[in-house]
């Protein structure tokens, strides 16, 4: 005779969404830093199941803490992408010759120039001071 197979009882899905909810925000966090097209997608799953995690946690009395660490972890995550892909989108011109000048560029003083010709490019399509805050961040 076998046993029946049973579903999880309501501690183990209150617990596996709550898991779920931090782990989706530190994989977006991480994405948004390799990848922000895609950290601001994985943001947006992660809020969500950060969202529907709570009502989950109280109905099994559990602590809502780490659903609500999920949530602002993923909002943090989703504001950083998708000013980085903001700012992508806005630079995409710039981005795209110094990309074709370091094709070219056969030497570390070539490469420099690059850098050089797309921060001054950056530095004239951006408010003044953007760049000084940006400090010398390469792309």
């Amino acid at each position: 005779m076998t046993t029946p197979v049973q579903a999880p009882g309501g501690q183990q899905l209150a617990e596996s969404a709550g898991r779920r909810a931090i782990w989706l925000s530190v994989a977006a966090l991480a994405m948004t830093f390799m990848l922000p097209l895609a950290g601001l997608v994985m943001a947006v799953f992660a809020l969500i199941a950060g969202i529907r995690a709570l009502p989950i946690l109280r109905g099994a009395g559990r602590s809502t803490g780490v659903a609500v660490g999920g949530i602002v972890v993923s909002s943090l995550s989703l504001m950083l992408s998708a000013g980085a892909t903001a700012m992508q989108l806005y630079l995409m011109d710039e981005y795209s010759v110094y990309q074709e000048c370091m094709r070219g560029a056969g030497t570390v003083a070539a490469k420099e120039t690059c850098f050089s010709q797309f921060r001054d490019a950056a530095a004239a399509k951006l408010p003044p001071g953007v760049i000084d805050v940006l400090g010398s961040v390469q792309p």
